[in-house]
């Protein structure tokens, strides 16, 4: 069977087809950060004018990559939440609409399971049971995954996500958007012992995050440092960077090794933006080869929104016969726990 996975949930365009047998055959990307880095951010209404755009031209270039056409289709799997709704109901309408006129099943996907799936990729999948920590864009979360659509959500951020502190930190050291992945490459030239900020909410127990209170720390630092009217000299910025990113990184190992420790696991999966953080994967493969357990990651490509996720989650839940009627519903929130169950 081949599936086609569109995912239009924020700022990509990810297309790509799934065969049940061959693996993934076709991946097309298109990202719209040159089109929101004039504002600093997402503009919802933008990212949904740009997918109407996208869309249809790159399915129909992953069918050319696949060598395939419409006909050779058995299902069609969008991302229906959560994320920007208008971005949503791009990908929703153009999924339902295409399974309809192919006749065949329409699958509404949960973007955060695509992301915990996306391992599943790899040559060397994980098995069940596992912890996932997901660090993608305004979620992190830690979840108990003992199968498919067995998720229990055993902790969360309470406020900004880490995906949210790195970009939000980045733009206040004046790094252009998106800035995570910039503060992380500027965090490599600074000096580990000249700043230390707080690992929040370490120091009690639980499992939920916070990181408003660290990116309240480093633009205190930035403000201590900066003198009238004028920027931060470099080094002081990859110094700044370096203990923000250090302070983040630690709290994420703190939370996933507690989560460990609670659930009994020794199989950690890493999925979402910030998981291609090298640091982090880092500190996290020292953990799991400290505790004789295994840590999983998506190769980089599928660490940001992709639709390979979509689509092998997709005929996951097209093998399991859960389809989507032919109403068009899209959800912004979506808890992963309200997910049907997969018995395989």
């Amino acid at each position: 069977m081949k599936i086609l996975g569109i995912e239009t949930s924020c700022d990509e365009t990810g297309i790509a087809i799934y065969d049940d047998i061959h693996g993934l055959i076709a991946n097309q990307l298109y990202s719209q950060v040159k089109l929101h880095a004039d504002y600093g951010g997402v503009v919802p209404e933008l990212a949904s004018r740009d997918h109407i755009r996208k869309t249809v031209p790159l399915i129909q270039a992953a069918l050319k990559e696949a060598h395939l056409d419409s006909a050779d289709i058995d299902g069609v799997a969008y991302t229906a939440g959560p994320g920007l709704i208008g971005a949503l109901m791009v990908g929703a309408s153009i999924g339902r609409s295409l399974a309809y006129a192919w006749n065949v099943p329409a699958i509404a996907v949960h973007h955060m399971e695509g992301h915990l799936l996306a391992p599943m990729l790899e040559d060397n999948p994980p098995e069940f049971p596992f912890v996932a920590l997901l660090v993608s864009g305004g979620h992190t979360q830690l979840i108990s995954v003992t199968g498919i659509g067995q998720y229990e959500l055993i902790g969360e951020s309470i406020d900004d996500a880490a995906g949210e502190a790195f970009d939000k930190t980045a733009k206040l050291l004046g790094l252009d958007y998106p800035g995570g992945a910039k503060l992380s490459k500027l965090a490599q030239q600074g000096n580990a012992s000249r700043f230390s900020f707080p690992r929040p909410m370490t120091d009690r127990p639980g499992l939920d995050f916070s990181f408003s209170g660290l990116k309240t720390a480093a633009a205190n630092t930035i403000y201590q440092h900066s003198t009238e009217g004028n920027e931060l000299d470099s080094q002081t910025k990859a110094d700044i960077a370096r203990a923000f990113e250090d302070a983040l990184v630690d709290t994420l190992l703190i939370k996933s090794r507690r989560a460990l420790d609670q659930t009994g696991f020794n199989r950690l999966v890493i999925a979402g933006g910030v998981s291609a953080n090298n640091t982090l994967r880092d500190k996290l493969t020292q953990l799991m080869q400290q505790r004789k357990g295994q840590v999983y990651y998506p190769r980089l490509e599928f660490c940001t929104d992709n639709g390979a996720m979509i689509a092998y989650a997709g005929m996951i839940h097209l093998k399991a016969k859960q389809y989507s009627d032919l109403a068009i519903n899209v959800r912004p929130r979506w808890p992963l726990n309200e997910l049907s169950v997969v018995n395989e």
